[in-house]
């Protein structure tokens, strides 16, 4: 498998388990406001993207060989960073980073995950200082350790879900409102979805796993 990380300019990660994404020599794409932090724990990226408005001139030229400008403002960085990331051939993107600090571009970025896991070449996740936020686009089974907080979010009013193994059940739920499915429960070590199609975004605390 190979796998891209993606780190945006977000809150910068701290937990273990995303923090070790960008310790343990994985492919790091960097959008420009990110570099100069990673730079800093002495990680050198594989590529920087962006618009470079906020990457200092002198690191600019420092490693203008790794550096991927587009100044298109049609994308955001984070689009930028994901755009290159697939030309690396990846069949699994990580991005980490993007949440935090500012609440408009966590909810932007968030919302971006749905469209960039619908592209069939690789499967997306974004991981937090807290959890992850998995795309989804059809039913099927999750494992999950027992007692697992997790969160459903439905971008498409009216969506209609099935569910078994969670404490609370999605039978009844009609996702017209993003607050009606969250703060859920795995009971056991997987837990179902069923419904043949529409995008929902999984959120899975940190204190277990999914896969």
């Amino acid at each position: 498998m190979k796998r891209v990380i993606i780190l945006a300019d977000g809150e910068f990660p701290v937990h273990p388990l995303p923090s070790s994404l960008l310790r343990e020599g994985e492919t790091i794409i960097c959008c420009d406001g990110a570099a100069e932090k990673l730079l800093s724990t002495g990680v050198v990226p594989y590529a920087i993207a962006g618009d470079m408005d906020s990457l200092s001139k002198e690191l600019q030229f420092k490693y203008k060989t790794i550096i991927h400008k587009s100044v298109c403002q049609d994308t955001n960085d984070l689009t930028k960073a994901y755009n290159l990331a697939l030309t690396l051939n990846p069949t699994e993107i990580i991005i980490v980073g993007a949440t935090g600090l500012r609440e408009d571009h966590s909810l932007g970025n968030i919302s971006l995950l749905s469209d960039y896991g619908a592209n069939l070449q690789a499967t997306v996740e974004m991981w937090t200082n807290y959890g992850k936020f998995i795309p989804i686009y059809r039913g099927g089974t999750f494992r999950v350790k027992p007692g697992t907080p997790i969160s459903f979010f439905a971008l498409e009013n009216g969506l209609r879900i099935r569910s078994r193994g969670l404490k609370f059940p999605l039978d009844d739920v009609i996702f017209d409102s993003w607050w009606k499915a969250t703060l859920n429960e795995s009971l056991g070590d997987s837990f179902e979805l069923i419904y043949e199609k529409g995008r929902l975004l999984i959120y899975v605390s940190f204190s277990n796993t999914i896969e």
